[in-house]
Formats: structure tokens, sequence, C-alpha cells
């Protein structure tokens, strides 16, 4: 008889293999077959090896770096299930690049993260699988339904053995105090936030912290960890505002330019990421105190979920 997985299809860029593997490893299917390459004048080439018509298929690929390759590649792996005939196709993005363009701050600038979502519906995407945007309301970006997960449960087991009677959550900038709050709700515990200016794309300037950190144990949540210059410059000042221990939670591990370097000059206690980004083996070495979650269990049900058309929402309720 088949079973209620038989007709579900889940493929794999080269963006973050390991966590396609994780995910059908934990839907106890096999990965869907597909061959992707690059030629060498730079062109894209997808093909699938495995039969997709009337099938449920999902397509594995944050746009991480290298972003455009990695777009781009998602855009070639959906177009071919559209022309295989796939009954229904969804973007499995843990991690969507270009979410922080959304906006126009100044004249004749673009808003990136709406063409993207243009082009990935163009491309043959019916729905979209995401996690942690860096703005809730992309997802209104999107003409297709947008299923937004939170890598929350993940960080939640992690940090379950510390005493929150004595933990200050903190947001390193206003734009976070939204996540940081349903943590401190969730777990329990006091909340801080830190005033902080931006001066440039890569550096910023932090003046105030609102709340009590002082002989307590810090934890700072955030949806990303880009050149860490926000992250850094928050533990910092906590640190001289008499913190007792400092920790960092972040969805994507980004880390570009400077990230590693800063971070490793941090007083952190523990820098705790998951994988929607694969993490280098560099930063692996150059952060002993990093610490890597895997969010393919919160993706592989949320697969299963959609694929059976049952309740999304009702994981994180």
């Amino acid at each position: 008889m088949p079973g209620p997985m038989d007709d579900l299809k889940v493929f794999s860029g080269r963006a973050n293999p390991a966590l396609a593997e994780s995910i059908c490893q934990y839907l106890e299917i096999r990965p869907g077959r597909a061959q992707a390459e690059t030629f060498p004048d730079g062109e894209l080439f997808v093909k699938l090896h495995d039969d997709v018509r009337g099938r449920d298929a999902f397509v594995v690929q944050p746009t991480c770096r290298p972003v455009n390759d990695n777009l781009m590649e998602l855009m070639v792996f959906l177009d071919s299930l559209r022309r295989a005939s796939a009954r229904r196709i969804t973007a499995v993005l843990p991690y969507f690049g270009y979410a922080r363009q959304d906006r126009k701050d100044e004249g004749r600038t673009p808003i990136t993260a709406k063409l993207v979502s243009n082009v990935i519906s163009t491309a043959g995407a019916d729905r979209v699988l995401t996690m942690d945007l860096h703005a809730a309301q992309i997802q209104g970006f999107f003409d297709i339904p947008v299923d937004h997960l939170t890598a929350a449960p993940a960080f939640f087991r992690h940090f379950a053995r510390l005493d929150f009677r004595n933990v200050t959550f903190v947001s390193p900038d206003v734009g976070n105090v939204k996540r940081t709050r349903a943590f401190a709700e969730r777990l329990g515990g006091d909340i801080a936030i830190i005033d902080k200016r931006r001066t440039s794309g890569s550096t910023t300037i932090m003046y105030n912290i609102i709340g009590q950190v002082e002989g307590r144990d810090v934890l700072m949540i955030d949806d990303m960890v880009a050149t860490a210059g926000t992250l850094c410059e928050a533990a910092r000042i906590v640190k001289e505002r008499g913190a007792r221990t400092i920790r960092a939670a972040a969805t994507h591990p980004v880390f570009a330019g400077p990230a590693l370097e800063r971070l490793e000059a941090a007083p952190f206690t523990e820098i705790v990421v998951t994988d929607t980004i694969p993490v280098t083996n560099e930063a692996r070495q150059r952060l002993p105190n990093l610490v890597v979650l895997s969010v393919a269990d919160i993706l592989g049900e949320a697969i299963a979920r959609i694929h059976e058309n049952k309740s999304v929402s009702s994981l994180f309720q």
C-alpha cells in the first residue's frame, strides 16, 4: 500500500546539502536525486533524476554566499520541477538573502527583497517555506503562500539548562525587541534593550542600555550574525555594565567580512547559531565557543505538515 510520503520529493541545491540530508532523515525518505553543475562559462545546469510528475516537490536552498549563484540555482531547480509537471513546488529557504533590502531608505534605490520574491514565484514556486525572516512583513512581498518558521524551539531546548531567575534577555537593537520579548515570555526573565545608532552598513555606535544587566547572565537574541558589529559592541557594553556571563543566540550564521575577527575578541561565553547556513571549518576552529544547533526537525515537520495539508502554525503554539 502507498504510504503518506510516497509522493513527496525533497531535493537539495548545493547551498546546504547537509541540512537537506538531515531533513530527509527526519522524514524517513530518500533525498531526491538531481544533478547540479556549473559549466566552464559560469552557466548553471540542473537535471532531475527522479520522476516528479504529479508529486509534491520541495527544494531546500538557502540563498547564502555565494548569494547570486545560489539564488540562480534555486530558479533553475524550480523551472526544472515545473517543466517536469510536479503537482506542487515549494521553495524551502532556511535563509532568505536580500531580506534586508526591504524598503527605500533614499531615492533611486531598489526594494530587492520584493524583486527576489517575484522572481521565485515566476520561476515556478507555488509556496515558500522559510525561517526567521529579517522582517516578518516580507511575507507580504510574495504573491504565493508563505510559511514563516522560527528556530526558537531549538534555542529553547538548548538553553533549558540555564537558571532563568538570573537571566536578562538583551535585544542588541530596537528592531529585535519583539523577538527578544518572545524569548523572555517563553523562558522567563527580564528584558533589556540597547539603543543603537548606525553610522554605516558595517559599523555602529552604541549609546545606552535600557534595563538591568549587572551581575546577571545575559542572553542576546538576534536573527542573524552578519558582520557581527552590532552583536559584539552590545557584548562589550553589557560586560562594562557588569554582566556575569554573555551568550548570543542568532538563527543565521552569515559571518561576513570581519565577523570572525570581531567574535574572537568579544567576551562571549557561548555563541549559538543554527545550520540554516553551513558553518565553515574556519569558523568552528576560530570560535571554540560556537555551538551549532540543527533545525532539520523543525523544517522536516513543517514539510510533512504541508504535504499532508495540516496546520503549520500549530507547531509553535
